[in-house]
C-alpha cells in the first residue's frame, strides 16, 4: 500500500492500541481538548476486559462457587444437581465482556476520542498507516504518538508444540466443555490460576514446570505452601521437567515427551494449555521507520519517562517492558500524562504489588526474604498464621499465613506477603503505609473493624521485635 499517495490526516495525539495505558492517555488528552485518535485492531479496551484479567477472574469466581457447592453440606445445604455446565460459565463471562466493551465505546465517545478500528503500522516518524477493518486505509500523523500494543502468550519452539494447536489463556476462557485431562505448561500466574479453576470444574489437571517449584521467585515456604494446597485439591505437579517434544492435538489427545533427572517420561492428556511467558507485540508495526529502537528481548526501549528513541513517541504497558500488570499500565498512563504536561513523574522506584488469584490468594508488595538476603538488607521478620485472624474462623478459610519484613535500621516496612483469604485486599493498607513512609507501628496501633481480614494486620505487626537503635 503506497502511503505517499494518500492524504495525511493530522492529529495532536495518536495512540496505537487500546490497552489500559493507551486508552487512558487517549481519554485524557481528548477530554482536555486535544485532537486525539486511537487505533485498535481487535479488542476494544485492550486485553484486560476482553481476554485477560477480568474474564479470567470471572471464570475463577465461577470455579470457587463450584468448589463451595461441593462443600454445601457443611453449611447445611443440599444442592440437587452436581456437575458444572461450562457453557453457562462461558456465557456468564461473555455477558460481562459485552458490557465492558460497551462501557469502553461509551467512554471513547464521551471523551471525544476518535476510535479507529483497523491495523496500524508506522510508515514514517510519528506517522501511522491504518488498514481499516471495514476496508480502505488512512494515513495519520501527530505531534505525539503513544505505542500501547501489549503482549501475547509465548509459544516456545518445542518440536510439535505449535502443531498441537495448544490453548493459550484466550482459548481456555472460551471452553464450552470441561477438559477430561488438562495438561498445563508453566507454573506461573496464568498456569496456576487456570489449574485450580479447571480442577474445580471437574478436570484432571497436571501442571508441568521446568524449575524445582512453582513461583520459584517467591520465598521457598510460600511456594511450597501453595504446592501443598494444590496437591490437596488433586492437582498433579510435575516439576524439574523439560518438554522435549509434543505429539497429538489439543482437544483430542496430546502427549508430552519429557525429561526429568536425565530420564525420559511421557504425559498424555486431552487438552494442552501453554502458559510459559509473554511476547511483546512489537514486530511488524514498522518501528524502524519511526526511529524507535527495541531492547534485545524485543520490547520498546524507553527511559524513565517512557519516552522512546523516536522523537515525540512514547511506549507504555507490556510492549515497553513494564511489569505485566494492568495496575502498572495505569501508572504508565500517569507517567506519560504528567510528562506531556511538563510535570515530573518517572517509573523508577515505584512499588509493584501483585496478587495471584488462586484460592487462597497470594499477594506481595516490596521485598521478600529471598531478595532481602541476596541484597544484604537487614530486616526483622514478623509472621502470623491466618487462623489467628479471627474472621477466618467465621468463613472456614484459615489456610495460609501473613509475613512482613521490617527494616533492621528503622521501623519502615520493607515488604509484605500474604497467602490467605482476601490477601489482595489486606495488602492495600500495607502498601499505602509503605508508599507514605509510615512506620509499621501505624498499622499496629490502628483500630480496624472487628471481625475483618484487615484486622489481622494489627495482630501481625503487634508481634514485631522492638527496634533498638
Amino acid at each position: 500500500m503506497d502511503s505517499t499517495r494518500r492524504e495525511v490526516e493530522h492529529y495532536e495525539v495518536l495512540v496505537l492500541g487500546s490497552g489500559e495505558a493507551g486508552k487512558y492517555i487517549a481519554w485524557n488528552t481528548a477530554s482536555s481538548g486535544k485532537k486525539t485518535a486511537l487505533i485498535e485492531r481487535r479488542y476494544i479496551g485492550g486485553s484486560c476486559p476482553n481476554i485477560a484479567c477480568l474474564p479470567s477472574k470471572n471464570v475463577i469466581h465461577s470455579a470457587k462457587v463450584a468448589r463451595l457447592a461441593t462443600e454445601a453440606a457443611a453449611y447445611g445445604l443440599h444442592p440437587a444437581e452436581p456437575g458444572v455446565d461450562m457453557q453457562v460459565v462461558r456465557d456468564r463471562k461473555r455477558a460481562m465482556v459485552t458490557g465492558l466493551v460497551q462501557m469502553h465505546k461509551d467512554r471513547f465517545a464521551q471523551s471525544g476520542t476518535e476510535l479507529i478500528l483497523g491495523e496500524g503500522r508506522f510508515v514514517a516518524p510519528r506517522t501511522i498507516e491504518v488498514t481499516l477493518a471495514d476496508g480502505g486505509a488512512r494515513v495519520l500523523t501527530a505531534g505525539q504518538v503513544v505505542i500501547s500494543t501489549g503482549s501475547r502468550a509465548s509459544i516456545d519452539p518445542i518440536p510439535g508444540l505449535a502443531e498441537a494447536k495448544p490453548l493459550t489463556h484466550v482459548e481456555a476462557l472460551e471452553l464450552g466443555v470441561v477438559p477430561e485431562h488438562l495438561l498445563i505448561l508453566g507454573g506461573g500466574y496464568v498456569g496456576l490460576e487456570f489449574a485450580q479453576a479447571m480442577r474445580r470444574f471437574g478436570s484432571r489437571v497436571t501442571v508441568v514446570e521446568r524449575t524445582a517449584r512453582v513461583l520459584d521467585r517467591e520465598d521457598k515456604e510460600v511456594s511450597e505452601a501453595l504446592m501443598r494446597i494444590f496437591i490437596d485439591e488433586g492437582i498433579e505437579l510435575v516439576t524439574e521437567a523439560q518438554v522435549k517434544e509434543v505429539r497429538g492435538r489439543s482437544g483430542e489427545q496430546v502427549t508430552l515427551h519429557l525429561e526429568r533427572d536425565g530420564r525420559p517420561a511421557d504425559l498424555t492428556g486431552t487438552h494442552l494449555l501453554v502458559a510459559t511467558g509473554r511476547t511483546p507485540n512489537t514486530d511488524g508495526i514498522g518501528l524502524e521507520k519511526a526511529g524507535v529502537a527495541l531492547t534485545p528481548r524485543g520490547y520498546v526501549q524507553v527511559n524513565e519517562r517512557l519516552e522512546t528513541t523516536g522523537a515525540g513517541v512514547f511506549a507504555v504497558g507490556d510492549c515497553a517492558g513494564s511489569p505485566h500488570f494492568t495496575h502498572i499500565a495505569f501508572d504508565d498512563f500517569r507517567v506519560v500524562r504528567d510528562t506531556m504536561a511538563g510535570r515530573s513523574r518517572v517509573t523508577t522506584g515505584r512499588l509493584v504489588p501483585f496478587c495471584l488469584f488462586v484460592d487462597p490468594e497470594l499477594a506481595r508488595v516490596g521485598l521478600n526474604e529471598t531478595e532481602a538476603k541476596r541484597k544484604g538488607i537487614p530486616y526483622r521478620l514478623v509472621k502470623l498464621p491466618m487462623k489467628a485472624v479471627l474472621r477466618t474462623r467465621t468463613t472456614g478459610e484459615a489456610e495460609g499465613f501473613l509475613k512482613a519484613l521490617i527494616s533492621g535500621e528503622d521501623d519502615s516496612i520493607l515488604g509484605f506477603t500474604a497467602l490467605g483469604a482476601s490477601a489482595g485486599e489486606m495488602m492495600a493498607p500495607v502498601q499505602l503505609a509503605m508508599s507514605a513512609g509510615l512506620p509499621y507501628t501505624a498499622l499496629r496501633d490502628s483500630i480496624f473493624t472487628h471481625p475483618t481480614f484487615a484486622e489481622g494486620l494489627v495482630y501481625l505487626f503487634s508481634v514485631a521485635p522492638v527496634h533498638i537503635p
